[in-house]
């Protein structure tokens, strides 16, 4: 008895060439969404993670299996049309700008590699995947989180001298106070930093002990930095200074603590690389 499999193997002429025209196309795409919606955070990490993974993906393209079938391609290719019509009619696009890195990317996998080639993307769709985190996560977690952020920032203003209250997430200073809110949890910077911990990781292959501690220290970092930020910006409201809380609470201000939380994780990469080649070097003369 002969059959006829639905699930026919599409093999493209070119692949290569037609896949990095799609990828770079919804890549422009998103940044300029990004862009038009005057995110300025997510627009740096955006491009950086694009960046990460679109260089993490050509290196490794020649050992890539570029074959997919019908189901595959089909779903792919809606994922992708889909969240194009969407956003061509959205005036608002809130959590969407999130989530499409992550859609797009695993649209373009499919079309690429099918469903069983999709474990040659896991990393790269998981950097994409910590984009969107922050819509994802329920807002019990992100209140945890916000109280968390507030305890901190208390804690760090007491430690320096300041006559500091807490009530929740409400810090109050003798002149002035402030409430916590959503946007300032840190889960936005904590998520960027574990989507930079991720691209590492996939870049530089470690030992297991330092596949858990590079996470850790990459949260770590970002909630430490936007705990001293919430502690930054209540001083400056005790002080009735709102131009520079404007600036460091929505302005460019805000884009310096993220700055930082990068560069601080990026000397910790550096050490470590350092200290698993001098350790390879021993290794060998021994």
């Amino acid at each position: 008895m002969k059959t006829n499999q639905l699930a026919t193997v599409i093999r493209l002429a070119h692949p290569q060439f037609w896949l990095l025209t799609i990828g770079s196309g919804l890549i422009a795409i998103h940044l300029t969404l990004v862009w038009k919606a005057e995110n300025t955070n997510l627009f740096g990490t955006s491009f950086l993670s694009w960046a990460a993974v679109s260089f993490i993906v050509w290196e490794k393209r020649d050992n890539l299996s570029l074959e997919s079938d019908i189901l595959s391609s089909f779903l792919g290719l809606a994922f992708i049309w889909i969240t194009l019509i969407r956003s061509a009619s959205m005036n608002s696009f809130g959590g969407f700008l999130y989530a499409s890195p992550f859609i797009f990317g695993l649209g373009l996998a499919l079309i690429a590699s099918g469903f069983q080639g999709l474990k040659q993307y896991i990393g790269e769709l998981i950097t994409l995947l910590f984009l969107s985190i922050p819509k994802l996560l329920p807002e019990w977690a992100i209140y945890k989180i916000t109280l968390l952020t507030a305890k901190s920032s208390a804690f760090i203003l007491w430690y320096i001298g300041f006559d500091v209250t807490l009530t929740g997430i409400n810090i109050y200073l003798p002149n002035g106070s402030v409430e916590v809110l959503r946007g300032c949890s840190g889960v936005e910077l904590i998520s960027q930093m574990l989507g930079l911990a991720i691209l590492f990781l996939l870049v530089f292959p470690q030992s297991w002990q330092y596949k858990v501690l590079v996470p850790i220290v990459a949260a770590t970092v970002g909630f430490m930095m936007n705990a001293g930020r919430v502690a930054l910006m209540t001083v400056i409201v005790a002080k009735d200074n709102m131009n520079a809380f404007d600036y460091w609470h929505s302005g460019n201000g805000s884009l310096l603590f993220s700055i930082i939380s990068v560069l601080i994780f990026g000397l910790f990469c550096w050490f470590l690389i350092g200290h698993n080649e001098s350790k390879n070097q021993d290794s060998k003369l021994s």
